[in-house]
């Protein structure tokens, strides 16, 4: 079925079918034309080529939203966020997983100028600011989720990010505050470490302490798990520990029962992003929300404020705000 089959069925012009079938309104097709349009798409099962639209309008009405792990929950909220603006908006969301590896985040960059969305909303671990010169150039919208402070400078890449370090700051105060002094930190690799690790030492430091860090490759339970049973077996174990994001913090209290610990008498344990399972752990987990759902949205409204006004302007970079959560756990 085409939209001349409609417009022959509802006894219109093609034209005023394709309006119709945009969502534009006009006071030039009465109520009555309209509702036979509909009547007659339904009775004709006519579905619209997306790709035959985005041919004629040189846009696919998609946004990709590009994270590096789509099994970490952290994500799914602000996914769920991006989506319900871009729903109101008339757009689909793809999401893709890049694992934050440098091949498939510079791989992503080709598949977008294949020309299968209008922009872009991710998360990247690898990719510079001028990495993405080629989909500004193709006036593919661009903004990044960001760990600190960043800017596109003259390129219309528009930032939002939490800062990381600040957040990590305030929370080893916050350990410092209720009496802990061997403060160790269970971290990853990549990402939005340096910022978390920064903060971390910089509160240490102040307070004239000696930061203690165990890396693992995994921003997983699993890698949690094992930098907190390499702490937990120094001779000199520490009393808390913050971990660089929940997934890591709950691994460390998996580890901490084993060796007999108790949470919080024996071992404090803190995290980083307000996970949906961090406040139905037992006990329940400290952590630093970063409002996940509202930072999706406003990613999806900068972005579509991006798509209506072009690629001409400079980028922007827009601070978020984030909380610490104490809970029992310490």
């Amino acid at each position: 079925m085409t939209q001349r089959d409609v417009a022959r069925q509802a006894g219109v012009s093609q034209a005023t079918v394709s309006m119709v079938l945009s969502g534009a309104s006009s006071p030039s097709i009465p109520t009555e034309t309209w509702e036979r349009v509909q009547r007659a798409v339904r009775e004709l099962g006519y579905v619209p080529n997306r790709w035959a639209q985005a041919l004629k309008t040189n846009r696919t009405m998609t946004i990709a939203c590009v994270v590096p792990d789509i099994a970490n929950p952290f994500y799914p909220s602000l996914l769920r966020g991006l989506q319900a603006v871009a729903d109101d908006a008339g757009y689909d969301v793809i999401t893709v997983n890049t694992d934050g590896a440098a091949d498939r985040e510079q791989r992503f960059i080709q598949w977008c100028l294949e020309g299968r969305v209008d922009g872009v909303v991710g998360v990247f671990f690898t990719l510079r600011a001028t990495e993405f010169k080629p989909l500004t150039d193709a006036e593919i919208g661009v903004v990044r989720i960001e760990s600190r402070p960043k800017s596109g400078g003259w390129l219309p890449v528009d930032n939002l990010y939490v800062d990381n370090a600040a957040a990590a700051s305030e929370v080893t105060r916050y350990l410092l505050g209720r009496g802990y002094r061997r403060i160790a930190m269970v971290a990853g690799i990549g990402g939005p470490q340096d910022g978390r690790r920064h903060g971390y030492e910089s509160a240490l430091a102040a307070a004239g302490g000696t930061p203690i860090i165990v890396a693992d490759q995994e921003f997983t339970e699993e890698g949690g798990y094992r930098a907190a049973r390499s702490l937990l077996a120094l001779s000199d174990r520490p009393d808390a520990i913050f971990a660089a994001n929940d997934l890591m913090a709950i691994g460390a209290m998996t580890a901490a029962r084993e060796a007999g610990l108790s949470i919080p008498g024996d071992l404090a344990v803190a995290g980083f992003d307000d996970i949906f399972a961090a406040r139905h752990v037992t006990p329940a987990l400290t952590t630093v929300s970063q409002f996940q759902y509202e930072l999706g949205t406003a990613a999806a409204e900068t972005l579509l404020d991006r798509l209506r006004q072009g690629t001409g302007a400079p980028g922007t970079s827009r601070s978020m705000p984030f909380r610490l959560i104490e809970r029992a756990s310490t």
